[in-house]
């Protein structure tokens, strides 16, 4: 596979390790040619690496197996344990592979687990989530300016900032690529 087709998501072995492509910006500085900065994480739990590519090189590509599993709980260390929707087979991930994806998972809610052989690798987040704000300041009235924003609690952990007239106990969409507030959820 050629670098330029790296996106999130993706599974590449690289100096030996297996890593799952978490950020990927291509730059076209004004000197210079074009190159590809991959943000990629260890699936051994080593951590984070950067690298730069060129769009014409060559990566070893991996492949993976996307399964729809539920979030069940959190571990205590900051890793999770997930249930396969189909056989019920029960996966954790360790803090290390998880990041901070469980800032935007409520229990009980479903999601993509990358599986590298049979090995859970990564979770695949869709770009935005719903969470529920649990504590943030009452809003001030007359407060009519647009750029105003307040801390928020929300269910999950995340902190993010909201609108003043977001009040507790309302169902916020959240973007998963930096956490920050998107719009609020009307019930039906």
């Amino acid at each position: 596979m050629k670098a330029n087709e790296l996106k999130p998501g993706v599974a590449i072995n690289f100096n030996g390790k297996l890593y799952v492509v978490a950020k990927i910006s291509h730059v076209k500085p004004g000197k210079g040619p074009a190159y590809i900065q991959a943000k990629m994480r260890a699936v051994d739990g080593s951590g984070m690496t950067e690298k730069r590519f060129q769009g014409s090189d060559t990566v070893d590509g991996a492949i993976l197996d996307k399964r729809e599993m539920e979030y069940l709980y959190e571990d205590g260390a900051g890793g999770g344990t997930f249930m396969d929707l189909e056989d019920f087979d029960q996966a954790e991930l360790s803090k290390d592979l998880l990041g901070d994806t469980l800032l935007y998972m409520a229990p009980n809610s479903t999601c993509t687990v990358l599986f590298h052989e049979t090995n859970p690798v990564a979770i695949e987040l869709p770009s935005s989530m719903i969470v529920t704000v649990t504590d943030t300041a009452p809003g001030i009235k007359g407060a009519t300016a647009t750029n105003q924003l307040k801390e928020a609690l929300c269910d999950t952990g995340l902190q993010t900032r909201v609108p003043p007239f977001i009040a507790n106990g309302e169902k916020i969409k959240v973007s998963t690529e930096d956490g920050s507030y998107m719009a609020r959820v009307k019930e039906d």
